[in-house]
């Protein structure tokens, strides 16, 4: 039960088309002014050129500073530019409220644990699908993309290997703070605080809703070898917040998600544990489903548990 209060016109659900056409133009402008913004920022603060930076963007890893000036930008850039697109739309033009002081009357600990422990199953779950999403093979006649598809996946590969390299404890506490922190908070407030209840709404269906925003969720990634398990992410952070009806517990899901898997890469960085962030081959089929029944379990007992909406009968 998404909260989304809201009367203007254009948040109703005859005007879908122009609420999206507008959702995507505020998205688009907000996050470009804010890459803008951190482009410009990066250079005196990281004493860099942009010159460097767009060499860092092309695979170029010897530029000094250049891991921190990267985070920054992503931060800056991505995760409040989220954050930033979510509350001119909910502020300016649905002029909406998401009533938080309900949505964290609703957050417990015993939901927040079993939420914790949903996240975990689901995470065991997505191996499965990462090993699924891997083995992808375009038809013949779409060699070309498939070759296409494959470089942009070593690109970002290459990128996320680098972001995650960190050399120190402060680096790794940024790291935390921009891929865990700032995008676990910006991604769920602009995917599941603004766009599923819209979802939800225009299609007149909560599976709809919650599947097509994590499909969306998934396509702004870019990352072709990687949608369905991202997807499935974001529709567990989707079903999370119908049947919560806070949007604290995918927040907090979201940054679990991206935080352990930040620590994980630290320390095979370090010698400490055996994991290989780019390796699709590691699959544990008890482990993916041990991890699905502990997902289903927790989604059934948040459902059970569900808050009632204004007017519902228990």
């Amino acid at each position: 039960m998404e909260i989304y209060e809201t009367h203007t016109e254009i948040a109703k659900r005859k005007s879908w088309l122009l609420s999206l056409v507008v959702i995507v133009l505020v998205s688009l402008g907000a996050l470009i002014l804010l890459q803008a913004i951190a482009l410009a920022l990066a250079v005196p603060l990281f004493h860099i050129t942009l010159e460097e930076i767009m060499a860092l963007m092309s695979g170029d890893s010897s530029v000094p500073n250049g891991r921190m000036a990267m985070l920054f930008i992503q931060g800056l850039g991505s995760g409040i530019g989220f954050w930033l697109t979510s509350w001119m739309i909910i502020h300016w033009i649905d002029k909406a409220n998401l009533r938080w002081d309900v949505q964290l009357a609703r957050f417990d600990r015993k939901k927040f644990w079993v939420v914790v422990l949903l996240t975990v199953g689901g995470m065991f779950f997505n191996s499965l699908l990462v090993y699924w999403n891997s083995q992808l093979v375009l038809p013949e006649a779409l060699s070309e993309i498939e070759v296409w598809m494959k470089s942009m996946e070593d690109q970002l590969m290459e990128m996320t290997k680098f972001l995650t390299d960190f050399q120190s404890i402060p680096e790794l506490l940024v790291g935390i703070l921009v891929i865990g922190v700032f995008a676990g908070i910006g991604e769920e407030m602009f995917f599941r605080g603004v766009l599923q209840p819209k979802m939800h709404l225009y299609t007149g269906s909560v599976h709809w809703g919650i599947w097509i925003t994590a499909f969306i969720f998934s396509a702004i990634h870019v990352q072709f070898y990687g949608f369905l398990p991202r997807m499935f992410l974001g529709a567990m952070f989707g079903y999370m917040y119908f049947y919560t009806g806070s949007l604290v517990y995918p927040i907090l899901a979201h940054i679990f998600n991206n935080t352990f898997t930040v620590l994980m890469v630290y320390f095979a960085n370090q010698g400490m544990i055996d994991f290989d962030i780019e390796s699709t081959d590691a699959i544990s089929y008890p482990l993916a489903i041990a991890g699905f029944l502990v997902l289903m379990a927790g989604i059934f007992y948040l459902k059970k548990t569900k808050p009632l909406a204004d007017g519902e009968l228990d």
